[in-house]
């Protein structure tokens, strides 16, 4: 009789906390368009974490609950679909991955006072406007442009085309890999940018060759990206392409086809498949168990270390006051088994964990990863 009485009280706990107003944690990412693979595993990573966590009792013993928006990838989507999610009360937001549409949501979320958590979006100068509430758990721009210049040098290139998409993401990224270059004194023979959506990059590749240069860098996002690679087949250059982290998406090789995507290279976080760690490779396990397949995109998982940033801060504050949440955030979290390693911020927001990958497009589309780097070193 005693046994039945204590099983009845949990139950009624339980009934009563998730009685109560649950604890909002959103998502917004493009679910639709170019980059819409990116939004559309993100979202199952965080509905699994959603699920785990709900399944252990909640957060304060409140049930959470994930509110999705879709942003397209754009500011004009992005920016009413932010204000959506300030009025229906979200203490924290996951997103957004394009660096621009990120820019576009700042100032409405820390008006707000939310937690913001970017994924993807690697601009420098995002964590450069004292937002007290915005940090990102994938690494930023200065930090790529080190490793970019690093293995130039390790390659022993002397002249470098720079062709940016003049996207806040790739302006930014392209003047710190030239600035970068000036300081070693490479050559950086051809700098500008090219506009997004043309048909076809033949012009601007015509005027790179007659540069000279070894290598052509890259600072933009994959459908340019596969223009390029598709225009520098039909001119047979053997130049060298490399890209930036943007470019890191399996639908680059569906538009340059696998013979023009052959031999380009490109930096990025590790992908799912190639993260060492003990909790993501049950997560890339349970996730391909639920869903049928194994995600391809990092910033699935980034996103998943945001969430799991955000929900252990709560936890420890016994709050969703978003002063005590933030400034768990800035002084006090630390994960040393995140998804994609250890985890914590800087007083900026920026995550401190620079892991890259250096991968090769073979003959068959694969991304096959060719060494890890970590602060500029050699780690794989």
């Amino acid at each position: 009789m005693k046994f039945f009485f204590i099983c009845l009280c949990l139950l009624l706990s339980i009934s009563a906390g998730w009685a109560a107003e649950p604890i909002k944690i959103a998502f917004i990412g493009p679910m639709t368009g170019d980059f819409a693979l990116v939004g559309k595993e993100a979202k199952q990573v965080l509905t699994l974490l959603v699920s785990d966590i709900n399944s252990q009792g909640g957060l304060l013993g409140r049930k959470v609950e994930l509110l999705l928006e879709d942003d397209g990838g754009n500011t004009e989507t992005a920016v009413p679909a932010g204000k959506r999610l300030v009025q229906q009360g979200v203490v924290a937001v996951i997103g957004s991955f394009r660096s621009g549409v990120t820019e576009s949501l700042q100032s409405i979320f820390n008006d707000a006072k939310i937690v913001q958590i970017s994924y993807g979006s690697t601009a420098a100068s995002l964590t450069e406007k004292g937002y007290r509430y915005f940090f990102r758990t994938c690494p930023q721009d200065n930090e790529q442009a080190k490793v970019v210049v690093n293995l130039i040098r390790k390659l022993k290139i002397k002249k470098v085309a720079v062709l940016h998409d003049n996207s806040l993401y790739g302006k930014e990224l392209a003047e710190r890999i030239r600035n970068r270059l000036f300081e070693w004194m490479i050559d950086v023979v051809f700098y500008e940018s090219l506009a997004p959506g043309q048909a076809d990059y033949l012009p601007v590749l015509e005027k790179i060759k007659a540069t000279g240069p070894e290598m052509i860098f890259y600072a933009g996002y994959y459908p340019e990206a596969a223009r390029l690679l598709v225009g520098r087949d039909q001119m047979e250059w053997k130049v060298a392409v490399m890209g930036g982290d943007a470019v890191n998406n399996p639908d680059l090789v569906e538009l340059a086809g696998k013979k023009a995507a052959e031999g380009f290279y490109f930096l990025s976080p590790p992908m799912p498949a190639d993260l060492h760690s003990l909790k993501a490779k049950k997560l890339l396990d349970r996730y391909a168990s639920v869903y049928g397949e194994k995600p391809l995109s990092i910033y699935a998982f980034l996103a998943g270390d945001a969430f799991l940033a955000v929900t252990e801060s709560i936890r420890k504050t016994q709050t969703t006051d978003p002063e005590k949440v933030a400034d768990y955030l800035h002084r006090t979290y630390y994960n040393p088994a995140g998804l994609t390693g250890i985890l914590y911020f800087d007083f900026k927001g920026d995550v401190v964990n620079d892991l890259y990958g250096i991968y090769r497009v073979d003959g068959e589309g694969n991304f096959i990863l060719q060494t890890l780097l970590q602060h500029g070193k050699i780690v794989q």
